[in-house]
């Protein structure tokens, strides 16, 4: 069965850095763009990254371009968001995400077939 798994997260001061990982299992890794969306209480989800089947094409927002970077390694079946430079404005549940194809653009269209649990990200000022 298809699993999400996410690590990481939790609580650091503007600034820091941080590190989420999304471990994957019950599918062919390598077949699907990937994703990371955030949601802050009382908001929708909001793309922060996404990465085609390979890992050759990425897309990130304005809000946190130059910042995180986002990476897959197909060998071990996990998908990476490495944060730089928190602002408290990044504060919000962050998910990783499935997409139905293969495109990073399939994820920027909303095709989303499987989500992680999500994890607390809180950057105080």
């Amino acid at each position: 069965q298809v699993q999400l798994v996410q690590s990481g997260g939790g609580l650091v001061q503007a600034g820091d850095s941080l590190r989420l990982s999304c471990a994957a299992s019950g599918y062919s890794f390598s077949d699907y763009a990937m994703g990371w969306f955030r949601q802050a209480p009382g908001k929708k989800p909001h793309l922060v990254a996404a990465i085609n089947w390979s890992g050759d094409t990425t897309y990130y927002p304005d809000s946190v371009k130059g910042r995180f970077t986002v990476s897959r390694d197909n060998d071990k079946n996990t998908m990476y968001l490495q944060m730089d430079s928190l602002k408290p404005e990044d504060t919000a549940v962050y998910f990783c995400a499935r997409s139905s194809g293969a495109d990073f653009t399939d994820v920027i269209g909303g095709k989303i077939s499987y989500w992680g649990q999500g994890t607390q990200v809180t950057v105080s000022s």
